[in-house]
C-alpha cells in the first residue's frame, strides 16, 4: 500500500490531534531550519531504534525530511514494523519554506553551526555528504607554487573545505604577477607569496589551516615538504621542480596533480604511479626527458593569456577534490588539452612506460638527480 503523503499546511491539523512530527533529516541539515514542531531524529536513528523513540505503535506519526522522498521511505519502513498511523510530508522541508511556514533553528553550537552553513550545498550532495566533507576536512593538501595556477587551486580547495593547504613558494609578489594570480591584491606587492596567500585562503575560509612554507621545492627537502599530505598539486612553472615532484611522489606514494600553461594553450593530468605502479603513468612516461629550454619558454618569457591559468587550477582543484573524496574518474592514464582560442578540449591517453626508470614495476628508487642539469636548465 503506497504511503499516504500531506501537503505542508495539512500539518497543524494533525498537530492539533496529538500525531507525532519527526524531523528524519541529519542533524547537519536540520541545523539550518526545522519545520516548526518537528522533532529531530535521523532516519537511519529512527529506523534502528524505533521502539525507543516511538514506544506506542498506534500513535500517529508525521515524518519530513527535505524533499519528501527519505520521508516515504522511512514511513514504508515504520509500517513494516507493524506502526499503524504514519504519513510523509509531500515535498519536505523545501516546500514546508517555500509555503512559508514557521520554521524553528535548533540549538546547536557555533562551530556546528559553521560548518552546516559553509558546506550546505556539498552536504546536500549525495557523493559527498557529511562523510565526504568530514574526510575533506581532514584531508592535507600540498600546493606547490602561490602563482597562476596554484591561485584558483588553493582558492577551491579552501573553499571546498580542505582541513589543511601547505603552499610552497620562495617568491614574493610582483605587479605582474596580479594579472592572473589571483590570490595575491596590489596592496601585497614585495610580500612573501605564501604570506599573502595566507591572508587571502585565510579570509576565506577561516576553518582552513594554511601551512605558509616559504621555500623553493629542491632534492635536499622535497620529502620533508610532503611528509604528512594525502594529495600534491604541482602549480610550478619550470621542468625541473614537475620532474622532481613527480620522482619524489612515486617513491612515496602520492598522487600528484599536473598542470601547465602556455600562451593560449593548457594541460592536465593526475600522475599517480607511486599508488599503482605498472597501471597508472607517471611524469616521465609522458615525457621522458625534458625539452630545451628555447622549446618550452616559461610564462614570463612567452606570455600567458591572464584566465588560461584560472581554467586549469580550476581542473586541477576538482581533481584534488576527488582523489581525497574517491569519487568519479580522475585523471590518471590520461591527459587533457585545453586550446583557449579555440574553447575545445582534447583528451590523450597515457600508458605507464614498462621501462621507466622511475614508475615501472620492476624499478628500484635510486635518489634523486641533478633536475637542473637534467633539464638542461643550467
Amino acid at each position: 500500500m503506497p504511503i499516504q503523503e500531506i501537503a505542508p499546511d495539512e500539518v497543524s491539523l494533525y498537530l492539533h490531534h496529538g500525531w507525532v512530527f519527526i524531523d528524519v533529516r541529519e542533524a547537519h541539515e536540520r541545523a539550518l531550519g526545522m519545520a516548526q514542531g518537528a522533532r529531530g531524529i535521523a532516519k537511519t536513528e529512527l529506523e534502528a531504534a524505533s521502539a525507543h523513540f516511538l514506544p506506542d505503535k498506534s500513535v500517529g506519526v508525521l515524518l519530513i525530511c527535505q524533499s519528501g522522498k527519505r520521508s516515504v521511505d522511512c514511513a514504508g519502513k515504520l509500517k513494516a514494523l507493524g506502526y499503524e498511523k504514519v504519513i510523509s510530508v509531500e515535498g519536505g522541508t523545501s516546500q514546508w519554506i517555500a509555503d512559508g511556514l514557521p520554521i524553528e533553528i535548533p540549538e546547536t553550537d557555533a562551530d556546528a553551526r559553521d560548518f552546516s552553513e559553509r558546506y550546505s550545498r556539498h552536504l546536500r550532495l549525495q557523493d559527498v555528504g557529511l562523510e565526504g566533507q568530514k574526510k575533506l576536512e581532514a584531508a592535507r593538501v600540498l600546493v606547490v607554487g602561490a602563482g597562476g595556477l596554484g591561485s584558483p587551486a588553493a582558492f577551491y580547495l579552501a573553499a571546498a573545505g580542505v582541513g589543511t593547504l601547505r603552499i610552497a613558494d620562495d617568491d614574493v609578489v610582483d605587479r605582474s604577477n596580479l594579472q592572473r594570480q589571483i590570490l595575491h591584491a596590489d596592496a601585497r606587492i614585495g610580500m612573501p607569496k605564501v604570506e599573502s596567500a595566507a591572508l587571502a585562503l585565510s579570509a576565506l575560509n577561516p576553518r582552513t589551516k594554511i601551512e605558509a612554507i616559504a621555500e623553493r621545492i629542491v632534492s635536499a627537502n622535497v620529502e620533508r615538504i610532503l611528509e604528512g599530505v594525502d594529495v600534491v598539486v604541482d602549480g610550478g612553472d619550470n621542468f625541473p621542480v614537475r620532474y622532481l615532484l613527480n620522482d619524489a611522489c612515486v617513491k612515496l606514494g602520492k598522487p600528484l596533480v599536473y598542470g601547465a600553461v602556455q600562451r593560449f594553450e593548457g594541460q592536465a593530468s593526475v600522475f599517480d604511479a607511486g599508488r599503482h605502479r605498472g597501471i597508472a603513468p607517471c611524469y616521465r612516461c609522458l615525457f621522458p626527458e625534458a625539452p630545451p629550454p628555447d622549446a618550452a619558454p616559461n610564462c614570463a618569457e612567452a606570455g600567458v593569456l591572464g584566465v588560461l591559468p584560472g581554467v586549469i587550477g580550476l581542473l586541477q582543484a576538482t581533481e584534488a577534490v576527488k582523489l581525497i573524496l574517491g569519487i568519479g574518474a580522475p585523471l590518471a592514464g590520461r591527459l587533457l588539452q585545453f586550446d583557449a582560442l579555440a574553447m575545445r578540449f582534447r583528451e590523450i591517453r597515457l600508458s605507464p612506460d614498462p621501462q621507466c626508470p622511475v614508475c615501472a614495476p620492476d624499478s628500484a628508487f635510486t635518489g634523486y638527480i641533478d633536475y637542473h642539469a637534467f633539464c638542461g636548465a643550467g
